[in-house]
């Protein structure tokens, strides 16, 4: 069977595995620290270069040939941060991210939209406790509050200023290690941070790395691909059809 049927095959699947990411990247795209997903390639089945080429499988190599969608890798890339005027919301400039303690345990996030609780906690539009560097909630008593590049907080009161507690901004050695969950979260999997070098901007948000029209035209790309695809199909579908009709009763 000629081998052109399984690129086609196989590139429709990894087009229409990728449109779901565009798609999920572009409904994201005015998301609050969100991370876009980006689409790597692999060999779909065992059996390709990686084998002896004598027991290795021709259909497998074959398949091998051609790109299929592998998974989705993060995109780390810095996003647009945003004036808000809002001396708790903070926006990191580099690499790292914001440490919160939600219902599932902590977890790991570039959205600085924080704000103080009833009882002075800083904590997120979720109300989940933004965390210091050992992984402690931060209070933050009433008072003008002044947050330093290094994540360092005071209040300035009538008594005076104090300071009264440090953002922390994590990272990870292996950054494969986060798991997303939801748009802004993201899970460590048991990895252990370590202190991150990104600056605290105050009074900003940083939001998406993914704009919304870079968001469309990669939507369209793919679209276009996946349609390219299935008019392939299409054409071996009918070649096949013929032979069937044409050819087979004549064997």
């Amino acid at each position: 069977m000629d081998s052109g049927i399984y690129a086609a095959y196989t590139g429709l699947l990894a087009r229409t595995q990728a449109l779901d990411t565009a798609a999920n990247n572009l409904a994201n795209a005015g998301t609050a620290g969100f991370r876009a997903q980006r689409d790597y390639f692999s060999g779909v089945l065992a059996g390709g270069i990686d084998q002896d080429p004598e027991t290795a499988s021709q259909v497998g190599q074959s398949v091998n040939g051609f790109g299929v969608l592998g998974g989705n890798r993060l995109d780390l890339g810095q996003g647009e941060i945003k004036a808000t005027g809002n001396p708790l919301d903070l926006a990191l400039h580099g690499k790292g991210f914001f440490a919160i303690q939600t219902t599932n345990g902590i977890r790991y996030t570039r959205d600085g939209a924080f704000s103080r609780s009833p009882t002075g906690v800083l904590q997120t539009a979720q109300d989940e406790p933004v965390l210091d560097a050992n992984q402690k909630p931060i209070t933050i008593p009433t008072g003008a509050v002044y947050v330093a590049p290094d994540g360092s907080i005071s209040v300035s009161t009538a008594d005076g200023s104090m300071m009264v507690g440090k953002v922390a901004a994590f990272d990870f050695p292996e950054n494969s290690a986060l798991t997303a969950e939801g748009a802004n979260r993201f899970s460590a999997n048991g990895a252990k941070p370590i202190p991150a070098t990104a600056a605290i901007e105050q009074g900003s948000v940083e939001g998406a790395n993914e704009d919304a029209v870079h968001g469309t035209m990669q939507l369209v790309l793919v679209q276009r691909q996946a349609e390219m695809m299935q008019k392939a199909l299409s054409v071996f579908n009918n070649d096949f059809d013929k032979t069937a009709a044409e050819d087979l009763p004549r064997v």
